[in-house]
Order: C-alpha cells, then structure tokens, then sequence
C-alpha cells in the first residue's frame, strides 16, 4: 500500500469514525507518517508465547496473505518503515544468506533501495537500525514443525524465526506479499529511495500437510527447462512443496537414458498434436531439480507403466510382446499400450530407468503411474505392481502410483494418489498411505466453466470455489488421518502447449488448493479466501501471470 502522506491526517481524523476494517486499514497509513524511533538492541529470539489466534475474516483480508496462516494478530500500533538506512541481518548459513539476498531484491523493487546483508558472525548484532530486518534460523524456538516460521512486525523492526531453512523461506514469501505490488517488477520503480510500510501484525505458522504439491505433464507436450522453472517459482510463491514430473507417457519420452538412448532420440521426438516435442539430457534434469531445491521444493519423477507406454514401446521393439516397434502416437486416447509383462527384458528396462533417474533425483520418491492399464488381466497387472514395488524399493526410493495400484499387495512406505471420482471405498481399503488429488476438485487441466477455451471437463467444470472449498480428510472413508500425507494439483497437458495456456489454467485454482494443502480447516472460509485472491490481482500482473479473471473474485 503506497504512503501518501496527504491522507495521513485526514485518516486521523476519521478514525474513530471509521469501521473497524476501514481502522485497521487506516492505522497502516498512520503509522507511515510517525518519525523513526532511535536504533534499539534487539532482544534474542526465545521461545514466544503463541499469540491469540484472530477468526474475523477482516483481518486476513487485511494482511492478503495466501495461503491463510495458522495464526495472525493484526495490531494497531507502529509497523515498519523501510528506507535506504534499512539492512537485513541473517543466520551465517548458506540457506540464510540465499534467502536473505531474495528478500533485498524484493526490498530494493520496492523501494528503490537495496538493504544490505549482514550475517550474524557472533551471537546477534548489537544495534539494528530503524526498519530493518533481523532473520533467525532457530532451531530452539519451539516451533510446530520444520516448516514453520514466526513473523513479527513491531516498533520499526521485522523479525523472522525459524526452525529451519525450509521456515524462514516461507516466512520470507510472506513478507514479499505484505510488500507493495510493485516489488515483483523487475525494474527497481523509483529513482531515488522511497520509503514502504509494512503493518504491524505477528504471524505464527505452519503447514496442514507435509505434501502440497502440483503435478505436470511433461510427457503429452513438452515444457523448456525455462518454462518448468516458472512453474516452480509459482509453486513456491505459494508454499507448495512438491513438483511431480510426468515424463514419459504414450505420447513422449522426456528424461535422457544413457543405457536406452532410443527412448529419447526417437520417443522424445513427438507430442499431442504431431508438433515436435522435446527431452531433457541429464545437465537439463540436474539443472531443474537443483533450482527446485533452492526453493525447498523436492522433483517427483513419473514413469508411467505398464500403460501409457507407447513412447517406449515404439523406441524399442524388444519391449512389445510381439517383438515389433509401434508407430508413435500423437492422439490423445488411453488404456491401449502396455509393457510386455511376461518379459524379462521389460524388468531390465525398467530397473535401468528407475536406477539412471532415482540417481539424478535427490528426493525420496519415485512415481511409476499403473493407472488406466486396459489390456491386462487383473492378475497380471497386480504381479507387475508388486515386482516394480521392489525395483523401486531396491535404489532407495518409495513408490508411488496412482489409485489403481491398491489392489495389489503394498509396502508400509508406498504411497497412493486418489484421483478417480468414481473409485469404491474398498478398493482403497489396503492402501498405506495417501496422496489426495481427486479430479473433479484438484484436476486444473479441468475447464472453469462451459465457455473456457482450454482443459477437459470429464470429471466435471471447475471453477475457483471448487477448487477451494473441500477437505481432503473426508475423501478416503476410514482412512486414518496421518495416513493423508496431503495434496496434489494435477495438470494434464493435452489442450496446453506453452507457458501461458498452463498458467490460464492453474491460476488462480492452483492458489485455491495451496491453502487447502496448508492452512488449518477451520481457517479457511470461502467469503474470506475470494477477497485475499482478488488482492492477488496487481502483484500477479506485475509477475506476468496470464491468470483467469475469475468472475466469482473481486480483483483488485
């Protein structure tokens, strides 16, 4: 919010006139016109006493958070100003560091202004100056979990604390929203430094689910390493965690295979639509989970089999059960290719690509899809599920597959992602442990609505409410509820070829279910969520989002 500081005494004056949103808002102003106070020694960062949670919705509109914190009290007294003599001062850690250098480049778009880093070398600093800002990672602090963090804005000082890395991350994408919209341009706006005022208010937060993640698909049409990256950074200005990687599928072939090379120079070649498609060699994979990482967000990587094969299947003729290539395939049906299962061969396959990518992907997880297989026996498909569970098992990494994989037997650490609308409870009943992604709520290659010119609509329209108000905890009966590691956004590519289609489809729905993924349910109310996203408007803008103007929000 700009400071003008004409308005500073006429909002004085009608304070007490005022409701009690238009005060709080009123109060920023205020407090932008009060004078510095003298530089102040910080006190160290124990372990504070939660504040006392604040419901009214305005509140949250007010601090235009997403996604919702856990807990946040917005107080009338003096927030921060920052100016030129600003500084940011940071835990000596590599992760502080990197993150703090984010935070100034924000600050300095802001402000016209960068703030320079100082690292704690011993201890704490002794003095810090007016409208800076003091970074901790704390891991006494108390706080719930390794992704929480504690935001307070008091007295001309911002003070963030976290457990770890991962915290003080997220605390940081916080403050970037409370930031004016302009921070996002790349172009510092003002010539000469011009002072922003953040409110005051403190913030105690943490994640619902430990998975909040997004899918995309890679596979169907081919993303640059630059477009995968611009996902990424959507998905960590909104706290999601996770990015699976559908790469292979009947349509392409993604990731370089050093000991099936054919994969990629024929299976890579092709895409929906007959336009050329595309891979990642090995330096472009290692360069995307590298980037990821600095973001705390960990690759998913998706082979999908026995089905969704074509791509391999017509690299290699050793893989069919009749020993002869297939002709690529740039439709968009399913269920009609398979692996030979009763091949040795396809198990050697299979151990080489799972071997090649586990060692390429730091994370602990690897994602072997089993869904839509239509040209197996039940039995044949329930022993392949079975013996690629152990594969994947012996290069250190959990399976993962979507809902179909439960008929077969699996290990305590397998992980099933629900997405079928249609899907009995029993057929779940054996499932360990559960990645919700239903389509006809998570799904955001769905269509908004009839007349949207991208997306599907076989599990229904989607429209931002959808997206946002459910629980995932009520879609697997009988499920205990820390066997729901969390949620994930599926995005199908058959109807998106290019940056801009993905982003008209997933924002603003990929917003709608990052707060489902993190913030408390009682937090979370549809009247309140709809006007903190229209807040969203300009900083989206100003990023460049090709977002869907949503007619059920109110954008700003």
């Amino acid at each position: 919010m700009e400071v003008l500081s004409a308005r500073c005494s006429v909002l004085s004056a009608r304070l007490a006139r005022c409701s009690v949103v238009s005060a709080l808002v009123a109060l920023v102003f205020v407090a932008a016109c009060a004078k510095h106070p003298k530089p102040v020694t910080p006190q160290p960062a124990p372990a504070q006493t939660a504040p006392v949670p604040v419901a009214t919705p305005a509140a949250q509109d007010y601090a235009g958070v997403l996604p919702s914190p856990k807990e946040i009290t917005v107080s009338g007294g003096t927030g921060v100003t920052i100016g030129p003599e600003s500084k940011i001062y940071v835990s000596n850690t590599p992760d502080g560091l990197r993150i703090a250098g984010d935070l100034a480049t924000f600050v300095a778009r802001a402000t016209g202004a960068k703030p320079v880093v100082m690292p704690f070398v011993e201890g704490l600093p002794q003095v810090v100056p007016p409208g800076s800002f003091s970074l901790y990672i704390h891991p006494g602090m108390g706080l719930s979990g390794s992704e929480a963090y504690e935001l307070t804005i008091e007295s001309q000082q911002l003070r963030l604390t976290a457990t770890t890395s991962a915290g003080l991350f997220y605390g940081v994408q916080t403050i970037r929203q409370l930031l004016p919209y302009w921070s996002e341009y790349e172009a510092v706006m003002f010539r000469q430094p011009k002072p922003a005022t953040l409110p005051a208010l403190q913030i105690r937060d943490a994640p619902r689910y430990a998975w909040r993640g997004a899918m995309l698909d890679v596979a169907r049409h081919f993303f640059t390493v630059d477009e995968v990256k611009r996902f990424i950074d959507l998905l960590a200005l909104h706290k999601m965690n996770r990015l699976h990687l559908h790469l292979a599928d009947d349509q392409g072939w993604r990731v370089e295979i050093a000991k099936w090379p054919d994969l990629t120079a024929k299976g890579g070649l092709s895409e929906v639509g007959g336009t050329p498609g595309g891979f990642y060699t090995k330096a472009q994979y290692a360069d995307i989970v590298a980037y990821a990482a600095q973001r705390f967000i960990t690759i998913v990587p998706e082979i999908d089999m026995p089905g969704h094969t074509n791509a391999a299947l017509s690299s290699y003729a050793q893989l069919n059960c009749t020993e002869q290539a297939t002709e690529p395939f740039t439709g968009t049906a399913v269920g009609f290719s398979a692996l030979c299962v009763d091949h040795e061969i396809t198990y050697q396959f299979i151990d080489d690509v799972v071997r090649e990518i586990a060692a390429m992907t730091p994370g602990p997880y690897f994602h072997i899809g089993g869904d839509e297989v239509k040209t197996l026996k039940p039995e044949q498909y329930k022993a392949f599920i079975e013996r690629v569970q152990g594969i994947v098992q012996s290069h250190g990494k959990q399976m993962i597959g979507w809902d179909e994989i439960a008929a077969a037997s699996l290990l305590p650490t397998s992980i099933v992602q629900h997405w079928r609308t249609n899907v009995k409870p029993e057929e779940l009943s054996r499932a360990p442990r559960f990645i919700i992604s239903r389509g006809d709520r998570a799904y955001l290659d769905m269509k908004y609505d009839r007349d949207t010119a991208l997306g599907l609509n076989w599990a229904g329209l989607i429209p931002v409410r959808t997206a946002y108000d459910w629980d995932p905890s009520t879609l697997v009966p009988g499920a205990a509820p820390d066997a729901i590691l969390g949620v994930e956004a599926p995005l199908w590519s058959e109807t998106i070829a290019n940056i801009r289609d993905l982003e008209f489809l997933a924002m603003p729905r990929l917003a709608a279910v990052a707060e489902v993924a993190w913030s408390p349910a009682a937090r979370r109310d549809w009247d309140q969520f709809r006007v903190r996203l229209g807040q969203q408007g300009p900083r989206w803008s100003a990023i460049g989002i090709n977002f869907y103007r949503a007619p059920e929000v109110p954008w700003k």
